[in-house]
């Protein structure tokens, strides 16, 4: 099949969405679809140098600034879509290039399905603070997208149950976001790039590693991680909490891990590269997550 993938944010941005799309549309291919992806401009990467990569002129969404938002381009993108003969549109966004996927399979009259990757009760807070949209509006404006669409991947029961409770009657489906396993399996780390990484953190020898590596954002609970870390200090003193990455809710973590007392043992290490997560994973005792 010829797929058109729609998404918002690809790379080079960094998000868990980004990365999951880049998995499917690589699995897709090594089955012998055909994958195109349209997604947003981005500053740091050339509109056009890949082909398969129709990006759409954007502006910074209001609410994210490290996400953008399609404003024109719509009719030069149904003339791409035609000339790909598109068989099938998958949207992975419920904002801009959502809706000009399920425009586009309307005038070419083929299917579109979606992945509901974000539950935005957690969200609708950075919008306006919380007063243009509330969490009780959520689902009808949800329920209103995906109205339109053939079909729903559900990334987890979590996410289908969630779906059901807004009375979205649409066909949906549990299918688990993908890992490329071999990004993590990585056989070239070997035990003295981990001792290099755990004293370049300053995690002395004997003592345990928790990670908590993702977007440093409210609604990743790493708030509730700290105050469980530092009942674990009271009871064992000789572990560290790591905490990777980057995002809004840094420095309001940072203030907490002083709040609590904690600050020694907690190492914020800021955005590391993809390259580098796997030699995280594998320099920690153990993963940690709320």
């Amino acid at each position: 099949m010829r797929i058109g993938l729609f998404t918002d944010t690809y790379f080079p941005q960094v998000s868990g969405v980004a990365t999951s799309i880049r998995t499917l549309k690589t699995e897709l291919e090594k089955q012998g679809h055909a994958v195109f992806i349209f997604t947003t401009t981005d500053k740091d990467v050339n509109r056009y140098e890949d082909w398969q990569i129709i990006r759409i002129p954007s502006v910074p969404f209001f609410a994210f600034k490290d996400r953008r938002f399609a404003y024109r381009g719509f009719s030069k993108a149904l003339e791409i879509a035609k000339q790909y003969q598109l068989d099938i549109i998958h949207t992975q966004t419920e904002f801009s290039l959502g809706l000009l996927g399920i425009w586009i399979a309307r005038e070419l009259k083929i299917p579109v399905i979606h992945t509901y990757h974000t539950q935005y009760e957690d969200y609708v807070h950075y919008i306006a603070k919380g007063m243009l949209i509330r969490p009780s509006m959520v689902k009808y404006l949800v329920r209103g997208f995906l109205h339109d669409v053939d079909g729903v991947i559900c990334p987890s029961e979590i996410v289908r149950d969630l779906l059901s409770d807004y009375k979205v009657k649409v066909e949906k489906r549990v299918i688990p976001t993908g890992i490329e396993l071999a990004k993590f399996e990585r056989p070239e780390i070997k035990q003295e790039n981990l001792k290099e990484l755990r004293s370049k953190l300053g995690i002395q020898d004997g003592e345990k590693t928790l990670l908590s590596l993702s977007r440093i954002s409210y609604e990743k609970n790493i708030q509730a991680v700290l105050v469980a870390f530092a009942d674990v200090l009271k009871e064992e003193d000789k572990v560290k909490l790591v905490v990777a990455g980057d995002g809004p809710y840094l420095n309001d973590l940072k203030e907490q891990a002083q709040n609590l007392e904690i600050q020694d043992s907690v190492i914020f290490t800021g955005m590391i590269a993809p390259s580098e997560t796997a030699l995280y994973y594998k320099a920690a005792d153990f993963f940690i997550s709320a």
